[in-house]
């Protein structure tokens, strides 16, 4: 995969989805950045972090990833992936469904993805060196060069959806504490039913991942 680097870019995932749009890149691609002044968070909203924490966005080749991965779980598969890495050097990090990093109580990051055309965006941001007293930072010393070019040596070979599936459902309870925001509202996640295509079964309706 090639993997490109920038010091300064306003969003890697923006950039990255208008790269694929006008075919100026090939998947697969990856781009990381130093600096990022205008990220995307959940919702809509902008992931605001410090100078040298994680910002990265690539771009798979569809035609590798898993049969049986469920497209309105792409984040989930990768998020879990990361989990997988990151956990190899020690961090305690887990995953509050669909796809937030957290360290204790403390959101460290997340991950989006989009598609445009027939490739799909994973794009994330995690705190490793600095974060305001609302987030936490990742419980590791690892680089951000350290950390991009190890995961994507650690997902050349993409494991099956099934068999990602059954580790990311074994630690389900711990986001039974909190709760996610649906359609605008605020949904505690006590009562949630984990499906295993990666929604959940909540208030009588079935929700896929948010972003």
């Amino acid at each position: 995969m090639e993997i490109h680097f920038v010091e300064e870019i306003s969003s890697t995932h923006q950039w990255l989805c208008e790269a694929i749009k006008n075919n100026d890149i090939t998947p697969p691609f990856a781009i990381y950045a130093a600096k990022q002044t205008q990220g995307i968070g959940s919702r809509g909203n902008t992931w605001e972090s410090g100078d040298g924490n994680l910002y990265l966005s690539f771009v798979p080749v569809s035609s590798t990833l898993p049969d049986d991965l469920p497209q309105p779980s792409m984040s989930i598969y990768f998020s879990q992936l990361l989990l997988e890495f990151l956990r190899n050097f020690g961090s305690s990090v887990w995953l509050k469904w669909p796809n937030d990093f957290y360290i204790g109580e403390k959101k460290a990051g997340g991950m989006i993805t989009a598609k445009v055309k027939e490739n799909f965006i994973i794009s994330v941001g995690i705190n490793l060196h600095a974060s305001s007293n609302k987030y936490a930072m990742l419980d590791i010393a690892i680089t951000p060069q350290e950390l991009v070019k190890g995961f994507m040596e650690y997902i050349k070979n993409f494991p099956s959806w099934k068999q990602t599936f059954s580790k990311y459902k074994l630690e389900f309870q711990l986001s039974q504490s909190f709760g996610v925001h649906i359609e605008g509202k605020y949904c505690s996640l006590k009562e949630a039913k984990l499906c295993l295509d990666g929604s959940i079964e909540i208030n009588n309706k079935k929700v896929y991942s948010l972003r």
